[in-house]
């Protein structure tokens, strides 16, 4: 990647976070946008979650669906897929707190 790119990439994360930052200042509940903005995760790492929490979510209605209890092989694949700055728990509970994919997550923090 050349200087150029890695400028412009460091641009666009700014102008995420400045976004996420603005957001903040109406609602300083919002847990998972200060998550994002502390650990410089990107928009594409946050894009990339929440399609594997609508993923998960389908999964975890089928499984329910389907007679099953556990859950933990989603929370494991969940927790894998996490950006390296980020850890299961801390993002578990920032969700939680800003009612993002609620249902999944208080199913998931039974297993932290």
């Amino acid at each position: 990647m050349t200087e150029y790119e890695l400028l412009l990439q460091r641009i666009n994360l700014l102008e995420y976070h400045q976004k996420l930052l603005l957001e903040l200042l109406n609602n300083p509940k919002l847990e998972f946008y200060k998550l994002i903005i502390e650990r410089g995760i990107s928009k594409q790492e946050v894009i990339n979650f929440f399609q594997l929490c609508d993923e998960m979510s389908i999964k975890l209605e089928e499984q329910k669906a389907e007679g099953y209890v556990y859950f933990h092989p989603l929370f494991d694949e969940l927790s894998a897929s996490l950006p390296g700055t980020l850890e299961i728990k801390e993002v578990l509970n920032a969700c939680i707190k800003q009612d993002i994919f609620k249902t999944l997550f208080l199913e998931f923090i039974k297993y932290i």
